[in-house]
């Protein structure tokens, strides 16, 4: 019987982030994970981290050999954050903060102070797309972990060009999936002891455009297992510490909330924060109504939950203030792999994440050239 995976904050890819975190001597008050820490006791002179934006575990498994380098370093699964979407698990990856001190839920939050959905990376008017120009955006990230330490490792960073940073000096910008790869190759030929976080944002887009078990999401798969294995092979003393924000299941199907007029009169505004993971914001006194009409007519393909009861049962972290952007309701996706369209230009994906089925299982890989 397939089971819905629960966020664990002692066994989740944020507590990747608590590990090296402590490694650099940076703040750190969250688990750690105890064979990620003794493998960076090993004196490695140089620690390379790198996220695979939408490879985990479940994309690996149907598309990788079991022999692959990616695969077969497979040192122990995690969980990924909930929502387990971009906005949401790579913020806690870079910053060492649960979802709910950062608020970076999904990727369209609701603003009562704007009355609006905003589509929170691009800043654009979730139902609309019109581009949003903000005095000072309502979520602070904060600071990167790493740009705290306190380490002797020399801090580099390798983002594609909308990746916000406060140094540019150390970051090493890249325009496509082989430029990804040069830049760390480049700074691996330094002398000295270095750290580098890299993130990449496919397989992502490629398994929401074509599904994860196209052949198009196969070849670039292979594809990124191949240039890891030769960046491994290259490198000497060096560790490489690999995961995934989230994962990706394909879709099976649509479910149009925006279409029903009577589910639509009971809420304030559109469906927001994620597709697999849709938030609701109800009108006074239609509660009970809401309830009832969303159970009996989407109850196959989303389980519905108070906001407040997963709040309180741990889904987004113990601790944090930003829980007034979760609404009212949230819908978690079962395992029939459907989606919601939430606003009248809802885009149709073919594979996508955000609930709390296999989406949620990323992998904590671990590798060397010994």
């Amino acid at each position: 019987m397939k089971k819905y995976i629960k966020p664990d904050f002692t066994n989740s890819n944020l507590n990747i982030t608590s590990s090296l975190a402590k490694f650099l001597n940076a703040p750190n008050d969250k688990p750690t994970i105890k064979i990620l820490d003794d493998e960076l006791n090993k004196n490695y002179e140089k620690i390379v981290f790198i996220c695979y934006d939408g490879l985990g575990n479940h994309p690996i498994n149907v598309n990788l050999d079991k022999n692959s380098i990616l695969r077969k370093n497979i040192k122990k699964t995690l969980t990924s954050t909930f929502p387990s979407t971009t906005t949401n698990a790579t913020t806690s990856l870079l910053t060492n903060k649960y979802p709910l001190e950062h608020g970076w839920f999904g990727w369209s939050l609701y603003f009562s102070e704007y009355g609006r959905n905003v589509d929170i990376f691009p800043k654009r008017d979730s139902a609309t797309g019109e581009p949003l120009k903000f005095d000072k955006f309502p979520l602070d990230k904060g600071k990167y972990y790493f740009d705290l330490s306190n380490t002797d490792y020399e801090i580099n960073t390798v983002f594609p060009p909308y990746v916000i940073v406060d140094y540019q000096e150390r970051n090493h910008v890249f325009n496509d999936n082989q430029g990804f790869f040069d830049n760390i190759a480049s700074i691996l030929k330094k002398k000295g002891k270095q750290f580098i976080y890299a993130y990449l944002g496919e397989p992502d887009t490629t398994m929401h455009e074509f599904g994860v078990t196209s052949k198009e999401s196969k070849e670039l798969i292979n594809y990124i297992n191949d240039e890891t294995e030769k960046l491994v092979k290259s490198s000497k003393n060096t560790l490489f510490i690999i995961t995934a924000d989230h994962g990706q299941v394909d879709i099976e199907g649509y479910v149009d909330f925006v279409g029903d007029e009577k589910l639509m009169n009971m809420l304030m505004i559109y469906p927001y924060l994620d597709a697999r993971a849709p938030a609701f914001k109800v009108k006074e006194g239609m509660h009970k109504e809401f309830e009832e009409y969303f159970k009996e007519k989407y109850s196959d393909d989303f389980i519905l939950y108070k906001s407040e009861d997963l709040i309180k049962d741990n889904y987004f972290g113990p601790m944090g203030k930003y829980a007034y952007l979760l609404g009212d309701y949230i819908g978690v996706g079962t395992f029939t792999h459907k989606t919601a369209k939430m606003t009248p230009n809802s885009h149709e994906f073919k594979g996508h994440h955000t609930s709390l089925t296999e989406e949620m299982e990323v992998p904590l890989i671990m590798v060397t050239n010994k």
